[in-house]
């Protein structure tokens, strides 16, 4: 029995072994890259290294060597940002069309989208968050699409303050918006660092913290307890984390970081792109 289960974790620890070196070959060929604005080879690059990210594995990212944490790091980074610039292409296309809510699907990953809604809806009404009255998305982007989804599909009568610190994402994302008379009016847009938001967080009945808002779990956490230190005794926080090699692509944020919170769901989807939710 001993010796069956040394092979078992030998053969995890191998595999594990040739993901990271895998993923480090789509690493130094992203490097390579003289813009990770969208094209073919961007594209082909970022798609890979998602299908090595996504489907479960055993690694354990503490255990990585200084070179590997430093990659990841940056890999980390470097996916936000080509993430940022494929939303936005997408987002300029849209608002170009008659009706750009209609095609909302263009999107490659609309799908991920709405089954994460799906899910973290299901987690708020578990938990007694059936209709809240005022809600934030921080970190929304150009495509508000977890908004977007929650606010056609799920919250039909809630109230939604979207915070990003760019105002690009936020002026091409009211445009979106603008084609529909409901969502214009229950959908606010607002450019600014939320760490500068203090007593305007006490108004949401639920706030929704985006998987890149924080590109580090010591700024992740940071941006966590600032939430906490002024939102409202009752309310909801949804933090979005990742778990095994998907901490390649987003910061982890676990239990014991939610210092101050009570922990009401965790929920790790299969294949999703942003994965892991505590909900306290």
């Amino acid at each position: 029995m001993a010796s069956s289960q040394n092979s078992n974790i030998e053969t995890q620890t191998s595999a594990d072994q040739l993901l990271v070196a895998h993923i480090k070959q789509d690493y130094d060929n992203i490097l390579k890259l003289d813009s990770l604005r969208p094209s073919k080879q961007v594209n082909s690059l970022f798609s890979h290294l998602v299908s090595l990210c996504i489907p479960p594995s055993t690694i354990d990212i503490n255990s990585l060597s200084p070179e590997e944490q430093e990659m990841r790091k940056r890999l980390i980074d470097l996916s936000g940002r080509a993430e940022a610039l494929l939303e936005l292409e997408f987002a300029s296309l849209l608002i170009k069309m008659h009706q750009p809510l209609n095609n909302l699907n263009l999107f490659p990953y609309y799908g991920n989208y709405l089954k994460l809604a799906d899910m973290e809806n299901t987690i708020l009404a578990e938990n007694g968050v059936l209709k809240p009255k005022k809600v934030a998305f921080v970190g929304s982007g150009p495509m508000p699409l977890t908004s977007l989804v929650m606010a056609t599909h799920h919250l039909k009568s809630s109230h939604f303050d979207n915070y990003d610190i760019d105002e690009v994402a936020n002026g091409v994302a009211r445009q979106i918006v603008s084609s529909d008379d409901d969502l214009e009016k229950r959908m606010k847009f607002v450019t600014c660092d939320i760490m500068e938001v203090k007593e305007k967080l006490s108004e949401y009945d639920c706030i929704f913290l985006a998987a890149l808002v924080g590109m580090s779990k010591e700024e992740k956490v940071k941006i966590i307890e600032h939430i906490k230190k002024y939102m409202k005794e009752g309310g909801v926080l949804l933090v979005r984390s990742a778990d095994g090699a998907r901490a390649f692509l987003y910061p982890v944020i676990d239990e014991k970081d939610l210092v101050g919170f009570q922990l009401l769901s965790i929920f790790h989807p299969k294949r999703c792109n942003q994965l892991g939710y505590a909900c306290t």
